[in-house]
């Protein structure tokens, strides 16, 4: 898995092409071009700025779907173990104020109570695993180590990643010169899109034939020069917008998270599960301790 920071040196070779780098003046007709016409190299310019950030744009987008699944994953597989977490802290502070009386310590109770009361939305959030009532059957037996069905796995395949790569070059709403064209690959890119983000490898199959049984885009004459220049410039602030995009995806929390295992997410969830799992059973211990001194039996909570 490659992050959009690593493939932007793709797109780089647009920088000389992009307004700051060398000008190419519009009436240059040296022999160095063989009598070229005149925006014959800024045409060129313009054909790789396009190329550099149609590749820098799938860099993107799949880092993104890869953050989007790698969440969903997350939130389904550890969601459970977060929640018996805030349970057995809220019921030991719950313990400990009781014993006390302290009001500090009924003020820390009411507050760890108050972290896992519901929440509208919670089976959203916890994507089927939680509603209002606790916690589902599946989240119980995954908690006590019994079989369950694991999360739905939606990452996108090999082939669908190949599959959105082709369709992404050959029908990018950038290589379009005019609007009406522009707006077909828009809505053809969007379903491609979408297909990509669900890992829909048969659909994605049924896209690339559409496509290549669709119009082909129109052949379009010489440019003026100033609208060269002008495509250049909207070139370069498209690559400074999703440069920022990038940016935002690599410094998330889950984007941090998957970047330390990048070729093995699911070792990653599996270390952090291990992890939980024994704070849970930490946090059991220290409970079932507390409640058997306040009825006065060994501290160490095995009734013996």
């Amino acid at each position: 898995m490659t992050t959009p920071e690593a493939e932007q040196s793709q797109a780089e070779t647009a920088d000389a092409a992009v307004p700051g780098g060398a000008e190419v003046p519009a009436g240059d007709t040296t022999a160095q071009d063989g009598g070229a016409r005149p925006e014959e190299r800024l045409e060129k310019a313009v054909r790789a700025a396009e190329q550099a950030l149609i590749e820098y744009e799938i860099a993107v987008e799949t880092f993104r779907v890869e953050v989007d699944n790698f969440s969903r994953l997350h939130h389904q597989k550890l969601g459970p173990m977060y929640a018996r977490l805030d349970e057995l802290d809220a019921r030991i502070a719950e313990a400990v104020a009781a014993r006390t009386g302290d009001p500090e310590d009924i003020r820390k109770a009411d507050e760890a109570r108050a972290r896992v009361m519901p929440m509208p939305g919670v089976e959203e959030l916890f994507h089927g695993w939680m509603d209002d009532s606790g916690l589902f059957p599946e989240a119980v037996a995954m908690l006590t180590d019994q079989p369950v069905r694991p999360p739905q796995r939606v990452r996108p395949s090999d082939e669908a990643r190949k599959l959105y790569r082709e369709l992404a070059r050959k029908a990018h709403p950038d290589l379009a010169q005019e609007a009406g064209e522009r707006s077909r690959r828009e809505e053809f890119i969007t379903r491609v899109n979408a297909a990509y983000a669900r890992g829909d490898e048969a659909l994605l199959r049924t896209l690339a034939e559409e496509w290549a049984a669709g119009p082909k885009p129109a052949e379009q004459g010489p440019t003026p020069a100033e609208e060269l220049y002008a495509r250049l410039e909207w070139l370069s602030q498209r690559k400074e917008m999703l440069t920022l995009v990038a940016k935002e995806l690599e410094e998330s929390a889950i984007g941090a998270m998957l970047r330390l295992a990048p070729d093995d997410p699911d070792r990653l969830l599996d270390e952090i599960a291990e992890q939980l799992l024994a704070q849970v059973a930490e946090r059991e211990s220290e409970l079932a301790s507390l409640l058997a001194q306040a009825d006065g039996g060994p501290a160490d909570g095995t009734g013996v």
